[in-house]
């Protein structure tokens, strides 16, 4: 494979079986993505693209096909395995964001390090410089339910970095955030993009929020198409 590709999908499906009826998310997914390349998956709902995401963060693994990072196959890894991947490579940042409501932004930044066996001193200093970075250092004490939607979102993104992935994920990152703290969001994913390098794929239906990325990709019934006459 190709060393500047750095996560490849090959024919994937996924079929989810609910009952006696078999119901592919994906059929035949196709997608690389180049290291260091900010792409855009775009879909309406039930297009595939929670699916596709879950894929490419190592959360799941295909019905079929084969799913490479970094040159490996991971498509029928254990979760044991799995894991570790998602922990050392991968970064995501959820719409939801995900935060545990009783940690302070501090302890919800250095939480991942804690599974990687890095000291609590590193962990702290760590946490502390990437609250710094996404403009938070005055906040590291504050439980989620003191903080702004977009305050909680820049405490996922801080927390995505922890670890220094290779690869960012974000599924729909300003899905649920006013427009300014949309934008700055994208702001910062795109000086991570800029800046640090990182690779990102980002999930959403919102066609203002891709254009922000180098490359859109449309899904639509588990499959890339082409343009939007599917839309």
């Amino acid at each position: 494979m190709n060393k500047d590709i750095v996560i490849k999908l090959e024919n994937v499906w996924k079929i989810y079986k609910m009952g006696e009826v078999e119901v592919p998310a994906l059929r035949g997914l196709n997608l690389e993505v180049k290291r260091g390349e900010f792409l855009a998956l775009m879909g309406s709902s039930g297009s595939g693209k929670s699916t596709a995401m879950n894929m490419i963060g190592c959360l799941d693994i295909p019905t079929k096909g084969r799913v490479f990072l970094e040159e490996h196959d991971i498509s029928k890894l254990p979760e044991s395995d799995l894991a570790q991947i998602r922990g050392q490579k991968i970064g995501f940042i959820f719409q939801q964001f995900n935060l545990i409501a009783t940690l302070s932004a501090l302890e919800n930044v250095a939480l991942p390090m804690i599974f990687q066996n890095i000291a609590k001193e590193e962990r702290v200093k760590r946490a502390k410089e990437l609250l710094d970075m996404v403009d938070l250092g005055e906040r590291l004490d504050h439980k989620p339910n003191e903080l702004s939607g977009g305050q909680q979102q820049r405490v996922a993104i801080a927390r995505s970095l922890v670890n220094n992935p290779e690869v960012i994920l974000a599924d729909e990152p300003t899905g649920n955030l006013d427009s300014t703290s949309g934008h700055k969001v994208i702001d910062f994913l795109k000086s991570l993009h800029k800046d640090e390098k990182k690779t990102i794929v980002m999930v959403t239906h919102d066609s203002d929020v891709a254009k922000c990325a180098q490359r859109i990709e449309h899904l639509y019934d588990g499959q890339i198409v082409k343009g939007k006459k599917h839309f």
